[in-house]
């Protein structure tokens, strides 16, 4: 199973996000992140700067985006908002796991 996080953003950051890290920060924090809890085969993570929509997806996330005024980095896994604004692991990784995705170290035991 492959599972595709995406990380929706822009260079430049929103007004409520000055202290925060960058939506491409944010991206890179996720991949090291998730890397180690699930490691990095089965889960991609990629960047997408909506104001530069390259797929019909991106394209459609970007209005819904500007639309509802949602803050970003904006986490979307399968379709679904998981994080926005200031992405907690938590959710991201409840998320995952709920998909199917098991940890490393977890499924390592089972093997043992």
């Amino acid at each position: 199973m492959s599972v595709e996080i995406k990380v929706y953003g822009t260079e430049q950051l929103c007004a409520s996000c000055v202290n925060l890290p960058s939506a491409k920060e944010t991206a890179e924090w996720l991949l090291a992140a998730v890397g180690r809890k699930y490691g990095n085969d089965s889960i991609r993570i990629i960047y997408s700067d909506f104001q530069q929509p390259e797929t019909e997806e991106d394209k459609s996330w970007a209005q819904r985006i500007l639309e509802e005024d949602l803050w970003y980095p904006l986490v979307v896994i399968s379709g679904e908002i998981v994080g926005e604004g200031n992405p907690k692991l938590k959710d991201i990784y409840e998320k995952l796991e709920s998909m199917g995705v098991q940890p490393v170290a977890a499924s390592a035991e089972k093997e043992s």
